[in-house]
């Protein structure tokens, strides 16, 4: 296949970009507008691969998004690109109006128009949306988890925004006929996430030395799951899922925010101890200690957590790794990757909390 994939410089979908380009014969073409989040060095030694090219733009260009389908043609789209931070949404919300509802409407409206121009049938293209599992809003402490059949209710800027894309996303699939799929997930981690996530924020405040801000008393919960799972589960649904539906994508791994940052700090704990972290003047003291309660986000969901029972059975999917082999790893590649995160900080981004505004 030839895949569109939007947001192809961020977080996610950089790591799709090269899994699908490691993994199978399919051709990407990689939209992205870079804007804060987007970063070409995510896709560092893949600029020049055959079956790669990369498309700057907004996806509320419509004249641009036509043309791009006319040139390449792809057999399918899959639609990550978003405004993804809940505390900068709060800040400023129009962002997230702009790009995650009137882009997704614009690439929804393109889609339609090219397999019609170009008389593709329905079932020779799919157009995946990529969503979140914060558009359900908070569950009970005993709620067994997100369905796909959970009611909407966001609180968020951000959530608000993307139910809305998630809403069209499956009209356009019953008004219009497209082919459209539908994700919602739990919270990834990983390599090349933009440090203001709350994983690589911590895994920095350590190596920096700077207290590391929990929210309220940390007793949000979570469920966490690796990127490289993501992606494959991605893949699964693009390549065997049936339009229309909706599946929800979980890694099995829920923890409290404060459980999540002590796990963090043990595991670089553990690398000062074994040499492979240069801090040694650290032996004997944890990084738990830089741990500092902050006042909690407005509007703070108390928990998400996914069941992924729909993908599971019907589609064969489920995550390969453990909180423990997938944060470990994680810790590795910021550890291993210096010059990648440093190249953020040292722009306009410090590691400062964002999202405090009421």
């Amino acid at each position: 296949m030839k895949i569109l994939v939007t947001g192809g410089a961020g977080f996610i979908g950089s790591n799709l970009v090269r899994q699908i380009l490691d993994e199978t014969s399919h051709h990407v073409v990689n939209l992205d507008n870079l804007t804060y989040a987007g970063n070409l060095s995510s896709l560092k030694g893949y600029e020049t691969h055959e079956r790669y090219h990369f498309v700057q733009t907004d996806l509320c260009d419509a004249s641009a998004l036509t043309s791009i389908f006319a040139q390449h043609r792809p057999d399918a789209v899959m639609h990550l690109a978003a405004e993804s931070h809940v505390d900068r949404s709060i800040d400023g919300p129009g962002e997230f109006i702009h790009t995650n509802i009137l882009g997704t409407y614009h690439l929804l409206q393109e889609a339609r128009e090219y397999i019609s121009t170009f008389n593709i049938p329905p079932s020779a293209f799919r157009f995946l949306h990529v969503s979140t599992d914060e558009v359900y809003g908070s569950l009970g402490p005993n709620d067994s988890g997100f369905s796909e059949k959970t009611p909407y209710s966001p609180h968020s800027p951000y959530s608000a925004s993307k139910a809305s894309s998630d809403h069209l996303a499956r009209a356009w699939h019953d008004t219009y006929g497209l082919p459209v799929l539908v994700t919602n997930c739990s919270n990834n981690y990983g390599p090349y996430q933009f440090p203001e996530k709350l994983i690589p924020v911590v895994i920095l405040k350590c190596l920096r030395g700077e207290p590391i801000p929990v929210y309220g008393k940390g007793e949000n919960i979570r469920d966490w799951l690796y990127v490289g799972d993501h992606c494959s589960a991605l893949r699964a649904v693009l390549e065997k899922g049936n339009p229309g539906e909706t599946y929800n994508i979980g890694g099995n791994n829920e923890l409290k925010n404060i459980d999540l940052v002590q796990v963090l700090c043990r595991i670089l704990d553990e690398f000062v101890e074994s040499g492979k972290l240069g801090l040694g003047n650290r032996k004997g003291r944890s990084f738990s200690e830089q741990i500092t309660y902050v006042t909690d986000r407005p509007g703070h969901d108390l928990r998400y957590a996914i069941n992924p029972t729909k993908i599971r059975t019907e589609l064969g999917w489920e995550p390969k790794e453990t909180f423990e082999t997938g944060f470990r790893k994680t810790v590795e590649w910021y550890l291993d990757n210096q010059e990648w995160w440093q190249q953020i900080l040292d722009g306009s981004y410090q590691l400062e909390r964002l999202g405090k505004k009421r």
